[in-house]
Formats: C-alpha cells, sequence, structure tokens
C-alpha cells in the first residue's frame, strides 16, 4: 500500500467514525456540533460547501430539524473533512495519528465521553475549582485525566494527540503536577487544543505565570482544583449519566 492508499484509507475510517457516531447518537444535532467544533468550521462554512442556506445547518444541530439521514451526514462529514484539507489538513493529520496508533499509554488514567456536553461554568463548580484564566468557553464533550509527568516524559507530540479521545472540547485533567507549566508546553506543540485544562492537585497561586501565559496564547480556560482525583472522575461521570437520562 503507497502512502498516499494509506492516507485515504485512514480518512475514510475517520469519516465513518465521525458519521457513525453522528448517525447512531440520540441527540445527532449535539453529535454534529460537536465535530463541526472539532475541526474549527462555521455553520456559514458547511453551508457554503453544501449549497444551502446555513440556517439549515443550524436547524440541525439544535434540533429544529428532523434529524439528518446517512446520507446528509456523509455529504455534512465529507464537507468538514474537505474543507480541513483546503486549510492544510491538520485536523486530519491529527485524527489520523489516533487511528493509526495504539492507545496503550499508561499516562492516561481515565477518558470519558459526554453525550451531553457540560458547560465550563458547571465543571468548575463540580470540581470546586479557581478559574486562573477564563479564556474562550467551549461546551465539553468529555474528559481526559492525564498522569502530567508520564505524559511528558514518554510520549511525543503525536502520541500526545491520543489523549484528546474523539473530541477536542474536552477537559484536559492534568495529575502530578507541580507548576503546571509542563502541560502547557505541551498543549502548545500540538494542533489540537483542549476545550479546557484543569491542574488537579495545585492552588491557583502556585501556577507558574508562564502556564497561564501560554494558556491565554491559546485562549484556553485554565482551572486548578484540589479536590481528590477519584472525586473528580467521579463527579464529572456522575453528572454525565445524570444528564444521559433526562
Amino acid at each position: 500500500m503507497t502512502s498516499n492508499e494509506s492516507s485515504e484509507n485512514l480518512r475514510n475510517r475517520l469519516a465513518e467514525k465521525m458519521a457513525g457516531e453522528i448517525t447512531l447518537s440520540e441527540k445527532p444535532g449535539e453529535s454534529l456540533k460537536k465535530w463541526r467544533s472539532n475541526f474549527e468550521i462555521s455553520q456559514t462554512d458547511i453551508a457554503n460547501y453544501l449549497k444551502v442556506s446555513p440556517s439549515v445547518i443550524s436547524d440541525y444541530e439544535s434540533g429544529r430539524r428532523k434529524s439528518p439521514g446517512t446520507l446528509i451526514v456523509r455529504k455534512i462529514v465529507e464537507s468538514l473533512l474537505e474543507i480541513d484539507m483546503e486549510r492544510g489538513g491538520k485536523k486530519i493529520h491529527a485524527y489520523e495519528t489516533m487511528l493509526s496508533a495504539e492507545n496503550s499509554s499508561k499516562s492516561i488514567y481515565s477518558t470519558y465521553e459526554y453525550t451531553i456536553p457540560i458547560q465550563l461554568a458547571k465543571l468548575v463548580n463540580l470540581i470546586e475549582g479557581d478559574v486562573i484564566y477564563k479564556g474562550v468557553e467551549r461546551p465539553l464533550y468529555g474528559f481526559s485525566v492525564i498522569d502530567s509527568q508520564r505524559a511528558i516524559l514518554e510520549l511525543s507530540s503525536h502520541e500526545f494527540q491520543k489523549l484528546y479521545g474523539w473530541s477536542t472540547d474536552r477537559a484536559m485533567i492534568f495529575t502530578r503536577v507541580s507548576t503546571g507549566k509542563s502541560p502547557m508546553v505541551a498543549i502548545r506543540v500540538t494542533n489540537l487544543k483542549p476545550g479546557a485544562v484543569v491542574l488537579q492537585g495545585l492552588r491557583k497561586e502556585d501556577v507558574e505565570p508562564v502556564a497561564v501565559k501560554m494558556a491565554e496564547v491559546d485562549r484556553i480556560p485554565l482551572i486548578a482544583s484540589t479536590m481528590e482525583l477519584d472525586q473528580i472522575i467521579q463527579l464529572l461521570k456522575k453528572y454525565s449519566q445524570y444528564h444521559a437520562r433526562e
């Protein structure tokens, strides 16, 4: 298999992953919005590609319009991939790394995906966090809990991207941190950026100023929490399970 064929195969697998998740989701509009947000593509850009009104995409995402069928979902997924390719393919290449790599890193304590997103303010409240830098708030579709020391020592920048699971709109919760600098450096060198960073075990005043500065550059909300890690995981999972039953 040539490199072009391999790349095409990985892209097809990514398209299948995206389309399958949207189609099978209990809330396909939310899932569609999540992927569009992941690729940082506007409703207007998708609408222009598909030659429809932006209100059509908005109605699908909000649930005002009947859930899109498989054909329409495929077209929307293809528009996301094509637009990203026109922009250099950074998002596709980052996801291809996830697909082609074995996710066996001991750096990951826990990763969890939400069907219905949690808002940043609610997450901060649940984990009794202190907001160090507010950044740009995005709905969070999951969280990953990462052993900071292992991640920094063991993972390359490409392997680091595996920690995102299947949505960049997630909270990256780093444990075993001393100043917060190393996790932010690792995030700076990757193409994918999380929806929020939580430094577990640190007080607000213990976070190094340069870590805050890097959060500001990428406009990523930065939070400190001294709550026990097991309690954080339990509370965030319980929140998701409660809302999934609503």
